[in-house]
């Protein structure tokens, strides 16, 4: 398959996946629930919502006309995380739009997923099929993309240490607030917080308010959110977090689905948000510069704020919006 071919397959499958009839939807719905419950309909609709993001065909061909044509086809090995629906369909798109071989190690927690989406697309290229291979363990390979936590990561540098490889570990993102947010942009916020209820690495997970900042307005145009309590799973997070706040008397404020806890670590639990105050915007941009490396995205307004990604921005990502900001097709094209 020359570039042409392969770019034309993926923008076929935006045209598939866009054509799906409701019955197929509520049989994916269900189907991806049982892998992983935390998958619910809304949230793999939002999935699939970013996947034909990214297939764009303007923003898809501006994104490809970056790299060069690949000189020899690799064995890239990947292993794929589950936290989030699809999660790991960025890789699989740069394995194979670049012309390389994609053996995958799926997660357990989002097997069906990507089962679907390697199946729609051999489908429409079937040669596609002699260049995916779905494996329990990685094997003959020529490179690695990993993704994992800070302990896995640790396994996959030693295991992988003899191949070129691309190891990614926790992240998370932050917030800067300035006190002058309006309603609406602190309900857009919402999205940032709560889709995938909190799971992926561009979910915010921690605040930076000014002194003195009042949460009332935060609160109040967060309140749409609030039917986030009623799945099984995050009101068993929100219960075991408040149980544990209340018996060890430890400070915080609580709207019924959604804690905050003023502390300095940028990881949250699921149900509860960290936030920290400041003073001074330079010194806070200072902090924010020593932890790059463990934050994927930082969110405020973009009016006053023109390097962060704006509010209910955080995930919409393109195909240029690397994890880790370590740019993977460069990677593959320069093996």
């Amino acid at each position: 398959m020359n570039l042409t071919a392969r770019k034309n397959a993926f923008l076929s499958l935006k045209t598939s996946l866009e054509n799906l009839e409701k019955d197929e939807l509520a049989d994916i719905f269900q189907r991806a629930a049982s892998d992983n419950p935390w998958f619910t309909p809304d949230n793999v609709l939002f999935a699939f919502q970013g996947l034909l993001h990214y297939l764009d065909e303007n923003t898809f061909n501006a994104w490809l006309n970056q790299y060069t044509e690949i000189k020899n086809p690799c064995k890239i090995g990947v292993v794929m995380a589950g936290n989030i629906p699809m999660v790991g369909v960025h890789d699989l798109i740069c394995v194979l739009v670049s012309g390389h071989h994609l053996q995958v190690k799926l997660s357990s927690q989002d097997s069906f997923l990507m089962k679907f989406l390697i199946t729609k697309l051999i489908q429409i290229a079937p040669e596609f099929a002699q260049k995916i291979e779905i494996v329990e363990r990685l094997k003959d390979f020529d490179a690695v993309i990993a993704t994992g936590s800070d302990n896995t990561a640790r396994y996959f540098d030693y295991y992988f240490s003899k191949y070129p490889t691309i190891i990614r570990k926790n992240r998370t993102s932050v917030a800067v607030l300035h006190g002058e947010e309006t309603t609406a942009q602190l309900a857009e916020l919402g999205k940032d917080i709560f889709t995938y209820f909190g799971l992926g690495c561009r979910n915010i997970t921690k605040l930076y308010v000014p002194e003195n900042y009042g949460f009332s307005l935060f609160f109040e145009a967060i309140e749409p959110y609030k039917n986030i309590i009623h799945h099984h799973k995050y009101i068993n997070n929100y219960d075991y977090n408040k149980s544990v706040f209340l018996v060890r008397t430890i400070p915080h404020l609580d709207n019924g689905f959604l804690m905050l806890l003023e502390n300095e670590s940028l990881f949250s639990s699921i149900s509860v948000m960290h936030y920290e105050k400041y003073t001074d915007v330079a010194a806070l941009t200072q902090k924010l510069g020593d932890a790059q490396e463990k934050l994927q995205c930082i969110v405020g307004d973009y009016q006053r704020f023109p390097s962060f990604i704006d509010f209910g921005r955080a995930q919409l990502p393109s195909m240029n919006d690397y994890a880790d900001g370590i740019d993977t097709m460069k990677f593959l094209v320069n093996l």
